[in-house]
């Protein structure tokens, strides 16, 4: 919809107590995205900005947890005026009070509120956690009437492998199950591994009581860039701006403008020369739980014209003990390594693996291999350089060991250390350069300064930075104090960078990361045309990916303020919005 000139806001529901995803083992729920405003949301928000290319706040990611809290914070104050406080009205309510508030706001620094609201309620029909959102949707539909409510239900169509028939009873049962819950779909989005057959929609039309026009059919494609592609061959934009009424607006075109997502798409299946990147981490188990990592890596590599290899090692097996105790996986985990292009380790929490990691950055400093650490993966090429360079035998984080006698990283002074939710410097903070030259400017563009999100408790001991720099380790990005270390480089290394911040969170289709950028450009030797092309293209300020960001600080539970938007308890429709 944002292709056709509307203005799109977006929110995601997942029904579990936690207030936020920030204490989430990437294990259970993949990874933690970061926004700019420091909310730790689910990693669909993640893919909402890639795709979208907005900017979304934490208040665009409800959680059972943060309606609960909500509601029992009004009953303390006593709001509910001596009312028993139930789930329907009070959660149910104020669910519906919250997409109402935060709907209202501009779209990513653009006036005025937005065209339209997309909703992603998380689970499956039928799941008891999601009851009161299902039913807080019910009664929204309700209200806003005809004309300003369209509802899409995702529901899988497997196949048999027995009989190689495509099954639409899952499909039936629970548009069932949402029916007897009160909401009807006007659109089926099928997610299939072949195009749906003709026959198949004519059965779920009959059944489902959604015409044929409004069955899409999201099959497997070759990359993901191909999905707004389909959407538009089938003209789902026209059944969804039916249901809406917003067919015959004036700003609508007629037909999506997705030529640059064609173009992507078509480039992606046409790349042929390799490019093989050792992804080390501890949850290379699950390839969710480094998501935004491998998107920031696919946009790079895009941009180089390079067909990515992800070769996910596991960081212990990296380790002299798992030699001992599994020789098969250790000889396999250095092969992956040595065969790398470019090393990358990731952001990660705890002390598993972290001797393997350290491992894996020794040979990418000794070896002149494209080195790029991420957080963690920066402090821990910090301790690298100490223990192997400085011969600090006991450099370490205070993470991994409180009495390390030479404490490279240490717990940042404004953490807690009794509450671990919400407690890290968290959200969008900006680094100012201080080495003229240095290569993580020259992706920037020269850039004086740039804004980047972060997620951490532990920092570069500001304290042992001359000892450093007297050793050869450049740090060549710092907070504003100057007193907090963000960005390290190896002067005399090819491309030997880390970064406190994570700037695979910002990554965009058609805006990589500067740093991803340059790990593929330096991994298949592209890195001084790249440094030369990036210094002309881009302003010479501050930067924020492109863009100039002013700061903002966002409130957790904003104070609900009137609506404007209702007449006589009804929306208008959606062809009189602004007017």
């Amino acid at each position: 919809m944002l292709t056709k000139l509307l203005a799109v806001f977006i929110f995601s529901f997942d029904p579990y107590l936690n207030t936020d995803a920030g204490t989430m083992s990437p294990f259970e729920h993949g990874e933690v995205f970061v926004l700019d405003d420091g909310g730790e949301v689910d990693l669909d928000l993640g893919n909402y900005e890639r795709f979208l290319d907005i900017k979304l706040t934490r208040d665009n990611n409800i959680t059972t947890g943060k309606i609960y809290q909500a509601v029992i914070n009004k009953e303390r104050r006593g709001d509910y005026l001596g009312k028993t406080v139930q789930v329907v009205p009070h959660i149910t309510d104020e669910i519906q009070d919250w997409i109402e508030r935060v709907a209202m706001n501009p779209v990513d620094g653009k006036e005025g509120p937005p065209d339209v609201c997309v909703i992603e309620l998380g689970g499956t029909i039928g799941d008891i956690e999601s009851m009161p959102f299902i039913e807080a949707l019910g009664q929204f539909s309700y209200r806003v009437g005809p004309g300003n409510f369209c509802l899409v239900h995702v529901s899988l169509v497997p196949v048999l492998n027995v009989v190689g028939e495509q099954k639409t009873k899952p499909t039936q049962h629970s548009v069932r199950g949402l029916r007897g819950l009160g909401l009807a779909p006007d659109v089926l989005a099928c997610r299939s591994t072949e195009p749906l057959e003709e026959h198949v929609k004519v059965k779920l039309s009959q059944f489902c009581h959604v015409p044929i026009s409004n069955i899409v059919n999201l099959h497997d494609v070759t990359n993901i860039w191909h999905i707004p592609l389909l959407l538009r061959d089938q003209k789902a934009h026209e059944a969804i701006l039916k249901v809406l009424e917003l067919q015959y607006a004036g700003k609508v075109p007629r037909e999506p403008k997705l030529a640059e997502w064609t173009e992507r798409a078509t480039k992606f299946d046409k790349l042929k020369t390799p490019v093989n990147i050792a992804m080390v981490g501890k949850y290379t188990g699950l390839s969710d739980s480094y998501l935004s990592v491998l998107k920031a890596l696919l946009h790079a590599s895009v941009a180089m014209e390079r067909k990515l290899i992800v070769d996910w090692v596991p960081s212990c097996d990296l380790e002299d003990s798992s030699a001992r105790e599994n020789p098969e996986a250790h000889k396999k985990a250095w092969k992956l390594l040595k065969g790398a292009d470019g090393i990358l380790v990731p952001g990660g929490f705890g002390d598993r693996g972290v001797q393997g990691k350290i491992l894996a950055a020794k040979y990418a400093r000794e070896n002149n291999v494209p080195y790029l650490g991420i957080c963690l993966g920066m402090q821990i090429a910090v301790i690298e350089f100490a223990r192997s360079v400085m011969k600090l035998c006991g450099a370490n984080s205070t993470e991994f060991d409180p009495a390390a006698t030479s404490p490279c990283v240490i717990f940042m002074p404004e953490g807690s250390k009794t509450h671990m939710g919400a407690t890290m410097r968290l959200g969008s903070r900006r680094t100012y350069f201080h080495v003229n030259g240095c290569k993580s400017a020259r992706l920037y563009g020269n850039a004086t300064s740039v804004d980047e999100r972060h997620r951490h408790r532990y920092e570069l001991n500001p304290d042992m930075v001359p000892d450093f720099e007297r050793a050869g380790l450049q740090f060549v990005g710092k907070d504003e104090s100057g007193r907090r270390m963000e960005i390290i480089e190896l002067p005399s290394h090819k491309f030997f960078i880390g970064a406190q911040f994570h700037p695979e969170f910002k990554s965009r289709p058609g805006k990589p990361s500067p740093l991803f950028l340059g790990l593929i450009a330096a991994a298949s030797g592209q890195l001084e045309p790249l440094l030369q092309r990036s210094c002309n293209n881009l302003p010479k300020t501050h930067v924020n990916n492109g863009k100039v960001q002013i700061r903002k600080l966002y409130p957790t539970v904003p104070v609900k303020s009137p609506l404007t938007s209702l007449v006589n308890g009804y929306y208008p429709n959606g062809t009189g919005i602004h007017t």
